[in-house]
């Protein structure tokens, strides 16, 4: 089901916006991939110390040398609705897109993929994305890779299409690193990028 109104994650404590996939994780709300990826208890519920691992605000995954920084967002009016991505880094690199039918999910990812595909060597990814760092920085890749491509929850992983190639990408190149940034706290590069990928979103229904 669909967020109706703002709150935040029972898992990774970060906001979950109106329109979010959502789920139940014990007796709170939660990101749908964050409930269904957490460890759980033998109730099926996620366990306390997993909650608690999964708060963005721990130790963040080591920077490769030299690493040029990249920050990433996405938007989505609706789920599904027109969307949009967008990567930039301080010394005025770019990229940008939309889509008419996607997700606020899709766009994250994509807006990772499409930075790690447009700039070479060491790189740290910046994103408000919980689900998008998460992913790298527990490595829930390699459990769905392992369970082919199923998650936790013995469900397909959404958004495969995209995951797949990033996560091709990032464990390749063996020089990608993922940092999380609270979105709309005063942090520049990340107000940028939300306004770029708002600004597809919109120029999505325009056209």
């Amino acid at each position: 089901m669909t967020a109706k109104y703002a709150t935040t994650c029972g898992v990774c404590a970060s906001p979950v916006q109106p329109g979010e996939e959502i789920a139940r994780a014990g007796e709170r709300w939660a990101h749908a991939a964050c409930a269904e990826d957490a460890p759980k208890s033998a109730s099926g519920r996620p366990t306390k110390a997993a909650a608690k691992a999964r708060k963005p605000a721990r130790a963040d995954m080591p920077a490769p040398e030299g690493a040029l920084e990249v920050w990433t967002d996405g938007a989505c009016s609706g789920n599904p609705g027109p969307g949009g991505w967008a990567w930039a880094t301080r010394d005025g690199r770019r990229g940008s897109g939309g889509e008419p039918g996607t997700t606020n999910q899709r766009m994250e990812i994509r807006a990772a993929l499409e930075a790690v595909r447009a700039l070479d060597g060491p790189l740290v990814v910046v994103s408000d994305s919980t689900y998008v760092v998460n992913c790298f920085r527990d490595g829930w890749w390699k459990g769905w890779i392992a369970r082919g491509w199923t998650t936790s929850a013995k469900k397909p992983v959404v958004s495969r299409d995209l995951w797949e190639p990033l996560i091709e990408l990032v464990t390749s190149r063996g020089d990608v690193s993922f940092r999380w940034t609270k979105g709309h706290s005063g942090d520049e590069m990340n107000d940028l990028v939300d306004k770029l990928a708002v600004e597809q979103s919109k120029a999505v229904v325009a056209s």
